[in-house]
């Protein structure tokens, strides 16, 4: 916002135009509603059922929802990981996806709250019910 508002007044300096200015407003406008609509989210949520599937679910700024669900049966565990972000430690919830062709193997890792990154206390209370769930699925095969 600040470089377009600097090359804008700088411009004007120069053309004395205020359409210069105008389309400065113009522009802050609109990328002001991209970032709100796609990049800003307000809110992320999980759901776990534990006979259907797994749903998260992101809510943005501008009131758009994005909701992706994993079936149960592609699920292969739900873990916490870490990574080193700019000298720091930061640990994030994700889904390991079984691979179709080798039932051990993991096809695919998919990140949760990404935007919200939650303090590892509170990622391990979630970890603790989806083991949970995920648990109760384990057993219910075998009773019968």
């Amino acid at each position: 916002t600040s470089a377009v508002w600097l090359a804008a007044y700088g411009l004007f300096a120069l053309c004395e135009n205020s359409i210069v200015l105008s389309a400065a407003i113009f522009i802050t406008l609109i990328g002001l509603i991209v970032y709100l609509h796609f990049v800003k989210v307000d809110q992320e949520s999980l759901l776990i059922i534990g006979s259907l599937g797994i749903q998260v679910t992101s809510s943005y700024a501008s009131g758009k929802e994005s909701t992706t669900f994993i079936e149960m049966s592609q699920v292969k565990d739900v873990v916490i990981n870490e990574a080193i972000h700019m000298q720091k430690v930061i640990y994030y919830l994700c889904i390991l996806i079984r691979d179709p062709q080798d039932p051990l193997g993991v096809s695919e890792v998919v990140p949760l709250f990404q935007s919200s990154k939650p303090r590892l206390d509170c990622l391990v209370e979630v970890y603790k019910s989806c083991q949970e769930i995920l648990a109760q699925r384990e057993m219910a095969p075998k009773s019968s």
